[in-house]
């Protein structure tokens, strides 16, 4: 009989690597996966085969410690502000254009007219109807399109 393979995404994200490399003072490339057995133990399973046992609850208290700490790297901001920007544009019955991932800022549209710019800095959600134009500073994507006098979208 022969032997099938499934292929599985990898569970672990690389910001999971950095957490458990910060934990056990290895390199995030060195973590292949972790698990937990017999709900008391937290294996960690590095690329060359090795492993190494922790207390599931000492490794917890110290994944949240780690994790309050570890600053995100340009990449998982710009997950994160897109995946808000997404939430606040379908809320409005907006879509946006190609995102400007280096300076994380898109025009947004509905029934293909231009609403305005969007865009997040260290300050914050920023808008501006105009292309050039005073910024208009918010604590979220959805406060931000709010600014731009554009309502929430009705259900169909």
């Amino acid at each position: 009989m022969p032997q099938t393979t499934t292929i599985t995404q990898d569970p672990l994200t690389g910001r999971d690597r950095r957490i458990i490399a910060t934990i056990i003072e290895r390199t995030p490339e060195e973590i292949r996966t972790i698990w937990i057995e017999a709900e008391i133990t937290v294996w960690v399973q590095f690329v060359d085969g090795g492993r190494l046992p922790f207390d599931r609850d000492w490794f917890a208290t110290r994944v949240a410690e780690v994790k309050a700490n570890l600053p995100e790297t340009p990449r998982e901001r710009n997950e994160r502000l897109s995946a808000e920007l997404e939430q606040a544009c379908t809320q409005f019955g907006l879509w946006h254009g190609e995102i400007d991932w280096l300076s994380f800022s898109a025009k947004l549209y509905r029934d293909k007219q231009l609403v305005g710019f969007v865009g997040c800095t260290d300050e914050g959600w920023y808008i501006r109807p105009r292309q050039y134009g005073q910024n208009r500073i918010a604590g979220s994507a959805e406060t931000a399109i709010a600014l731009l006098g554009v309502k929430v979208a009705l259900a169909a």
